[in-house]
């Protein structure tokens, strides 16, 4: 194991360094929070795809493969599916509206007063993904060190928070270009093709397993269903992941880019679901679907590969991680704290906005390492968070992106009504019941419909602004909330 500890420590020590060059490059809040909007379509992909395809998507998605065979796939080919509608249908109208916030974009389209709801919401969200991808790294040190869970989670989480808080998007900016590579050779270059071979081939693992294995809709059309709600359409709205169309250097990079990225993320979904069917062959009765990425990991894979896997795994988890957390922070500052202690005085140093950002990520991230210690499930705490999110957010933020007669008072019913709901039927049905995601979006829809056509139209000052800025044409955002108009 010598070997494989030397490849991690070195791997860790890396994302380390980064922090600190990132640190000497975040001068500025552009800088800090969207890596100064100048990433070209190279970085641009890498770190999309790396953001996106986390711990749930590869040892998640390693697992639905133990579980269902190639089928297990959909839940990483729907991120990927959403991924492709963002940047192919709006990524390019996000990027123009120099933003920081979803928040920022709803007060634009709606005249200010969408704003602390919808942060609210978003900080739930954010909060949530970070905590699962950070219970992740109890998973992966566990099985490689046997190391206590409490503390697999504060070694993980402290070196995400302490690149993340030095150098803001930047730092994370290198970091996940690292660990995109990193998890590009460890899972489809290496991990892949071994599994296949150590399983007896195609052929083998058809004789081996059950027909359902290899049957693509084999985990049942609700579920994918469900999937498509979930995440293709949490993909289009998630702070996490606009937050990286912010750092397109051009709204070309955020089309062209993010479609590569998708692209991408759908070779890794089948990859994904292949190992975990070969998982099956080898280890037929693991106890947990969960445990098969690591154990195919440690029992098949030569010394040193080992080390580089585990290192992807790792990867995958700590990008998902800072990216979440970098979200949350940016929202509990910009979105809620600002406004609650009035608008942001224009007098302040761009430094001083650099050191506020800079405490909210490491406050928050502590808050992450602490929840991450006391919750236990990992699906549980996605399910909500992405239940939320798209119960109360998807209708207003596609509604004010598609629908003109869209108003305030419609934005902020949706976000409310689609809200509790959700929250409502969970406690009502289950935390991962189908039931209160497609309930909680009708409710969403009908109430934002609604009082949107029995409530004035929205002033057209605020639109022309709107148009503008979709154009365009309009300055950077600061955090001065929109002025409403009467």
């Amino acid at each position: 194991m010598a070997v494989d500890y030397i490849v991690i420590v070195v791997y860790l020590a890396g994302m380390l360094a980064m922090g600190w060059w990132g640190m000497r490059r975040a001068k500025s809040k552009s800088e800090f929070l969207v890596a100064g909007r100048r990433l070209g379509p190279a970085m641009y992909s890498g770190t999309m795809a790396a953001i996106v395809l986390g711990g749930a998507s590869t040892i998640g998605g390693v697992g639905l493969g133990y579980q269902y065979g190639l089928s297990g796939a959909w839940m990483v080919v729907t991120i990927g599916l959403g991924l492709l509608a963002l940047s192919v249908f709006f990524s390019a109208r996000i990027a123009r509206l120099k933003v920081y916030t979803v928040s920022e974009m709803l007060d634009l389209r709606y005249g200010g007063r969408a704003g602390v709801i919808s942060g609210v919401v978003m900080w739930a969200y954010t909060l949530m993904l970070a905590v699962t991808s950070t219970i992740a790294y109890a998973t992966i040190f566990d099985v490689l060190f046997d190391v206590n869970r409490t503390l697999a989670i504060i070694l993980g989480g402290s070196i995400v928070v302490a690149y993340s808080t030095l150098g803001g998007m930047w730092s994370i900016t290198l970091t996940d270009m690292v660990q995109f590579v990193v998890k590009t050779i460890g899972v489809l270059l290496l991990l892949l093709p071994i599994a296949v071979v150590k399983a007896g081939g195609f052929s083998e693992m058809k004789a081996q397993l059950p027909t359902s294995y290899f049957d693509p809709l084999g985990v049942g059309g609700e579920t994918i269903f469900t999937y498509v709600l979930i995440y293709t359409f949490g993909m289009l709205i998630g702070q996490d992941i606009w937050q990286r169309v912010f750092t397109a250097r051009s709204d070309r990079t955020a089309k062209w880019g993010g479609t590569v990225a998708g692209t991408y993320c759908l070779a890794y979904a089948v990859a994904g679901a292949i190992i975990g069917t070969a998982a099956k062959v080898l280890y037929p009765d693991l106890a947990s679907a969960d445990d098969a990425f690591a154990t195919i990991v440690k029992d098949e894979l030569p010394i040193g590969v080992r080390g580089l896997v585990l290192a992807a795994a790792l990867a995958a988890v700590m990008s998902t991680s800072s990216g979440a957390l970098i979200a949350c922070a940016t929202v509990a500052n910009n979105d809620i704290w600002s406004r609650l202690r009035g608008a942001v005085r224009k007098t302040e140093e761009a430094h001083d906005e650099v050191k506020g950002n800079r405490a909210f990520i490491l406050v928050m991230g502590v808050a992450v390492i602490c929840a991450a210690i006391a919750l236990n499930d990992v699906v549980e705490a996605l399910t909500v968070a992405y239940n939320l999110l798209v119960g109360g957010l998807l209708v207003p933020i596609l509604g004010g992106l598609l629908w003109k007669r869209g108003t305030a008072q419609g934005a902020l019913a949706a976000v409310a009504v689609g809200g509790l709901a959700v929250i409502g039927l969970m406690a009502g049905y289950g935390i991962l019941a189908n039931e209160p995601v497609y309930y909680g979006l009708l409710a969403s829809l009908a109430v934002y419909v609604a009082v949107s056509l029995a409530t004035r139209p929205t002033d057209e000052a605020v639109l022309a602004a709107w148009r503008e800025r979709l154009a365009g044409r309009a300055p950077e955002s600061t955090s001065e909330p929109v002025p409403a108009h009467h």
